[in-house]
């Protein structure tokens, strides 16, 4: 089936979208999904107060603590997790005048 048609007509919830300072991060890992697949490493994530957590193949994440952030993520029962890929560095345009 080609990409973008779904069945029914149920609506998709927006994605949320979070933004500020990035307060705290803890990583850990490396974990072993399956075999064949690469170590996963999860971050507890602290912005602006609210905690959030993120799962990704890097080592290294492209941001530092005091950083403004955004990113997209979505909440479950087990608390709120960063969508991959979506977290990056906030820019102001204020900085570049």
């Amino acid at each position: 089936m080609t990409g973008g048609f779904r069945r029914g007509n149920r609506r998709r919830t927006p994605k949320l979208e979070a933004r500020g300072e990035l307060q705290s991060l803890e990583r850990e890992g490396p974990f072993k999904e399956w075999l064949g697949m690469p170590d996963l490493y999860r971050y507890q994530l602290v912005v602006d107060g609210e905690s959030y957590s993120y799962q990704t193949e890097d080592a290294e994440l492209p941001v530092q603590i005091g950083d403004r952030v955004v990113f997209r993520y979505k909440e479950t029962k087990a608390g709120k997790w960063v969508d991959r890929n979506s977290l990056g560095k906030a820019i102001d345009p204020s900085d570049y005048q």
